[in-house]
């Protein structure tokens, strides 16, 4: 409430113009809006913005912990990481608009979400017939889109589609998906993809690079693979690493 109540005096005072064209900003503007039958409750403001820092916050979470097993085992890319941050931010803290001059980071980023995307599917029902290449689905059947299927497929990405690879995203999502929107879609496509999308991609990518910037890491012989789905795909026993600091090893000044 009180981030609330300041975008709102700022308003009031005429620091700012409007409310802004952030989430939170779209959400006070429903709620002031001068047509009674569209305003929002403040209860349904509230409710909006906790259902979006959870949406946001538990892809973090599963995005973040896959990526730290892939460069734990393959420490090669997490010292190729590691040299892009330092050469880019040294050791000071990252700040998120700095995040689009990241490349290789981005890579591993992308690549990490094919293999283990937070949601593994989408559920949708057609509300007519459609006719998809020679099947013809029936209007109000339920449907469940597996982004899993879709980026393990060799059709798409090759034979070592099973393989962690982060140069197929060397020049982007498109060109390592041909323009085919439906060949990678870890939150989703088109006007229902995640809202917690940027948020997760962004926040994942900061707490990895304060990371890198700390420390080298290597897979735990205690880490067991069991992947399973409970709201976002998750490591069911936690991953399990051993950690080196860097200071440690520079040694003393």
């Amino acid at each position: 409430m009180d981030i609330i109540k300041k975008r709102e005096e700022k308003v009031k005072l005429g620091e700012i113009d409007n409310y802004g064209t952030d989430f939170l900003g779209l959400l006070l503007q429903a709620y002031h809006d001068v047509d009674e039958n569209r305003r929002i409750l403040v209860e349904d403001l509230i409710d909006e913005c906790k259902t979006f820092y959870i949406v946001g916050q538990e892809p973090i979470n599963s995005l973040l912990s896959w990526t730290v097993l892939l460069l734990a085992i393959h420490t090669d890319w997490q010292e190729k990481a590691r040299e892009e941050v330092i050469e880019l931010f040294g050791h000071q803290n990252p700040h998120p608009d700095d995040l689009s001059k990241l490349n290789i980071v981005t890579m591993i980023i992308n690549e990490a979400l094919r293999l283990y995307p937070p949601a593994v599917g989408f559920p949708r029902k057609c509300d007519s017939e459609v006719r998809l290449g020679k099947f013809i689905l029936p209007a109000n059947i339920h449907l469940f889109i597996s982004n899993l299927v879709a980026h393990h497929d060799p059709g798409i990405w090759g034979d070592d589609a099973h393989l962690f690879n982060p140069e197929r995203f060397s020049g982007g999502v498109a060109k390592a998906t041909s323009n085919n929107v439906a060949a990678y879609f870890p939150f989703g496509f088109g006007p229902r993809t995640c809202v917690g999308f940027n948020f997760a991609t962004m926040g994942a990518k900061i707490v990895l690079m304060m990371i890198l910037q700390r420390y080298r890491f290597t897979l735990s012989p205690a880490y067991v693979h069991s992947p399973v789905v409970h709201f976002v795909l998750y490591p069911q026993h936690g991953i399990q690493v051993i950690l080196h600091s860097l200071k440690s090893e520079e040694g003393p000044s």
